[in-house]
């Protein structure tokens, strides 16, 4: 099977393009440095041809509200035309635990405005909303950093390691389309304030933490069921409360 995975160099594509390799899976990772960009449209169609699945799981370049929103609508409906016109028979789509409840934030309207567009287009789908990652507790603490302090949420989240994810959606990519959504999460429930500050200590960091319910969550605020997933999540294997055990910080840029 020829999959094509938009966003195929990132955290998770990379890692969902080795997987589906080993199944045997003719697999191509498009990015704008492989000349395919689906902002654009460039090279979407050529790339396109003879595939059966693709996979979206890139992300925008800029988180401000209006960059976010364009390139979430423009990506989709350039990417969503073009599989149309190649006869794709399967989109999946990953997207984010608790979108439709996050509408305060700029981030999670453009990716419910994603969602929509997926849903109404002619393209069988399925879209895999993921809860947090775990490698993503810096970027938490860096949103939350007022000078010299942390100020962190304490709703509740049940994150997941990438890798989990990459093998979850390994499994789902060569299955027949959901035409609905797929919610997947790790093992166990944790505070995010508890879980980053958790991350922070280990990686050596000791700023001070302020844990505070009107702290937002990338311009949303939280309460204890906001992140959480529903009754019938696919879990992932690996415990936060391990892998935090041999956190490292964050690649330097």
């Amino acid at each position: 099977m020829k999959i094509v995975v938009i966003g195929g160099t990132g955290l998770i594509g990379s890692k969902l393009v080795k997987r589906l390799q080993a199944k045997g899976h003719e697999v191509i990772a498009a990015s704008p440095a492989s000349g395919v960009n689906a902002f654009s449209g460039e090279g979407l169609a050529e790339v396109l041809v003879g595939a059966q699945v693709v996979v979206d799981v890139a992300n925008s370049p800029s988180f401000e509200d209006k960059a976010v929103m364009e390139f979430f609508q423009t990506s989709g409906r350039n990417l969503l035309t073009a599989e149309a016109a190649a006869g794709i028979k399967h989109h999946v789509a990953l997207s984010v635990v608790g979108t439709e409840r996050l509408q305060a934030s700029g981030y999670f309207r453009a990716k419910l405005a994603q969602e929509t567009l997926i849903k109404e287009s002619n393209v069988p789908y399925t879209l895999v909303q993921s809860t947090q990652f775990f490698e993503f507790m810096f970027g938490i603490a860096q949103s939350g950093t007022q000078g010299d302090k942390v100020h962190l949420s304490p709703a509740l989240m049940q994150p997941i390691v990438s890798d989990d994810v990459a093998d979850i959606l390994a499994d789902l990519v060569v299955r027949a389309p959901a035409n609905g959504i797929v919610e997947i999460a790790g093992p166990e429930t944790i505070r995010i304030s508890d879980a980053v500050t958790e991350y922070l200590r280990q990686i050596g960091d000791s700023r001070e933490i302020v844990v505070d319910e009107k702290t937002p969550y990338f311009g949303a605020l939280l309460d204890d069921k906001t992140l959480m997933p529903s009754a019938g999540v696919l879990v992932g294997k690996t415990a936060f409360s391990q892998w935090v055990k041999t956190a490292t910080p964050p690649p330097a840029r």
